[in-house]
């Protein structure tokens, strides 16, 4: 039996990602395909656009046999914490076969060649990339300077590390390599536009410019084209301009927990920097949006979404030691279900079998399934959850969605 796995945000999920869960069930002869989607949060720093439960049957809709959440620890993370929760999360299932993602050069010869060297970091490597640091490169730039430096022949690849999809697909790489990983990687390049493309008059466009059309006034109906009729049904169904939330609607949030930590400073919280809290200090009194803090703050070495991470991070209260304990925990400590197809009760009785971490799939018994440690991430999850909640309910005006009475998807 072939187990695929894909990992995804699906943000809204299009037919790009309809494309993508088709053709790898065709070229890989997958039985099932399990997708480990991020929440409610993504790793852009932001919102999700709808909540997890409406995207997970979208997906589903679209082909995926089960969802598993990837926690907002990850999920609002950097490529490589995105990559390690995922990868981690699949590897203890115990069942998967093969991952596959797209990539924008769309060769998995040379992406492994590149996640190795990145993955096992060769002195010569590291000397190159600490003197690319030394002479002010920021760290994107050293690393494209060490990693031709020591392999020359990558320099007729140039995009290998500066194209999102690219980026992500080593990043997976690289945690399979480092966890000695069974799971075979598969790519499918990427056609359409590109990840960062706001055009949408391609035959697949990207998720940011179907987001950036519907928060437009688009209604989803009129970019039918985009969407399969199941997921545009879904989509429509659960779309209004009182339910799409973006990080706008967390300023006043922020802006509480900026001024409320002004005199400690931030850099406790996940990947702030010493640098980035003096500025936030600074800008305090300038602050008018999170949006705006974000332009505001950004440099040449600081991008506007590592900024928008970094505020979440102090938004969600995700700090470093929270990630330390993850780390210690070997990172994913429980897989909880966010929704399946009813036919795929084979698959999840394999998993239950193969597992070495619980398959929640009632919130409830969670006490009963986890030790200690792996409490102190599900609380810290469902903390997340509820603050996504708490924010759509305020906009909306309807009941806050309590996260231990959300029945998962079937389909």
């Amino acid at each position: 039996m072939i187990i695929n796995a894909i990992i995804a945000e699906y943000n809204p999920f299009h037919t790009g990602h309809a494309y993508q869960l088709s053709e790898c069930k065709r070229r890989l002869g997958a039985d099932y395909t399990i997708v480990v989607m991020s929440g409610d949060f993504v790793q852009r720093g932001e919102p999700a656009i709808v909540n997890k439960y409406i995207r997970t049957k979208m997906a589903l809709s679209g082909g995926a046999d089960l969802v598993i959440e990837l926690p907002t620890l990850y999920a609002a993370s950097s490529a490589e914490f995105f990559a390690t929760g995922a990868i981690s999360i699949l590897n203890k299932l115990g069942c998967v076969n093969t991952l596959s993602f797209g990539s924008e050069c769309g060769d998995i010869s040379l992406l492994t060649s590149v996640a190795e060297i990145l993955a096992s970091e060769p002195e010569e490597y590291v000397r190159e990339l600490k003197r690319g640091l030394q002479q002010g490169m920021s760290f994107p730039i050293a690393r494209n300077w060490a990693l031709f430096s020591y392999q020359p022949e990558l320099i007729t690849h140039g995009e290998i590390l500066t194209s999102p999809n690219n980026i992500l697909a080593i990043e997976y790489l690289k945690s399979l390599i480092r966890s000695n990983s069974s799971i075979t990687p598969y790519t499918i390049k990427r056609v359409g536009s590109g990840y960062h493309d706001r055009n949408t008059e391609n035959t697949f466009c990207s998720a940011l410019a179907l987001r950036q059309a519907i928060l437009g006034g688009h209604s989803p109906d009129s970019l039918n084209s985009y969407f399969t009729a199941e997921s545009l049904e879904i989509l429509s169904h659960n779309t209004s301009s009182d339910s799409l939330l973006t990080c706008n609607n967390f300023s006043t949030l922020l802006y509480y927990r900026l001024i409320s930590e002004a005199n400690t400073g931030f850099t406790r919280y996940l990947d702030v920097s010493e640098e980035l809290s003096c500025r936030i200090q600074n800008q305090l009194f300038s602050f008018r949006s999170f949006s705006q803090f974000c332009e505001l703050l950004k440099t040449k070495e600081m991008t506007y979404t590592r900024i928008s991470r970094c505020l979440l991070h102090i938004v969600l209260g995700i700090t470093k030691e929270d990630m330390a304990l993850a780390a210690q925990n070997n990172h994913a400590s429980f897989a909880r279900i966010l929704g399946f197809r009813k036919a795929s009760g084979e698959l999840l009785h394999l998993i239950k079998q193969h597992s070495s971490i619980p398959l929640i799939s009632k919130p409830a018994d969670v006490t009963n399934l986890l030790d200690e440690a792996s409490m102190y991430q599900w609380d810290n999850q469902i903390r997340y959850n509820h603050i996504y909640a708490g924010v759509a309910a305020a906009k909306s005006g309807k009941p806050i969605q309590n996260e231990y009475q959300q029945p998962i998807v079937i389909i």
